[in-house]
């Protein structure tokens, strides 16, 4: 079993894609205006599903930003620590 995806793990697969470094990764910026090319966002997307994540390309397609893919990714197989929606 893949170790989770973490916000570290996270920060460091988009700085790889970006050519950054993980702290210069600005999660408030769009994917597209940030440089990510449906190509290079389809290669992170499949990296992160062999983590347990569920996520679908169009879904992250409708997100404006990193911080909205990372609250995709972190949503229900996340843990329960990440929301506590009843």
């Amino acid at each position: 079993m893949p170790a989770p995806l973490t916000l570290e793990g996270f920060r460091a697969d988009l700085a790889e894609y970006l050519y950054q470094q993980p702290d210069e990764v600005d999660l408030d910026e769009h994917p597209l205006y940030a440089g990510l090319d449906s190509l290079r966002i389809v290669t992170l997307l499949e990296r992160w599903r062999e983590t347990g994540v569920e996520v679908t390309f169009v879904e992250l397609a409708e997100c404006t930003s990193f911080a909205q893919w990372w609250q995709l990714l972190s949503g229900p197989q996340g843990g329960a620590d990440h929301h506590a929606d009843a």
